[in-house]
């Protein structure tokens, strides 16, 4: 493979990447806890954009339980995001010829 065809293919990948990023900016995951209870709805970029609590998580008045609840929400959401950034991310990279124990 000759350097010009290398150079071409990284730009096209640093395209397709920014492509991806901005997608995923839009995108909206959505974490629960509680069983539902607590909602977040997060974007691909990690901004949260929606939290729901459950009615009956105010009537019983416990603080620290919402807390609880809200950030196992989020920590959720987050993790959804990170495992579809990082499909995202093997998807571009599939045919991609890279020397032996290489990864990305």
């Amino acid at each position: 493979m000759n350097i010009g065809k290398m150079m071409q293919q990284a730009k096209k990948m640093q395209e397709d990447m920014q492509k991806m990023q901005a997608e995923m900016a839009e995108m909206e995951m959505i974490g629960e806890s509680g069983g539902g209870m607590v909602k977040v709805t997060m974007t691909g970029a990690h901004q949260v954009r929606r939290v729901e609590i459950d009615q009956s998580l105010w009537d019983e008045q416990d603080k620290e339980l919402i807390e609880d609840l809200v950030a196992a929400a989020v920590n959720g959401a987050t993790q959804i995001v990170e495992t579809k950034l990082k499909e995202q991310q093997q998807g571009m990279m599939a045919g991609i010829p890279l020397p032996p124990g290489f990864s990305l």
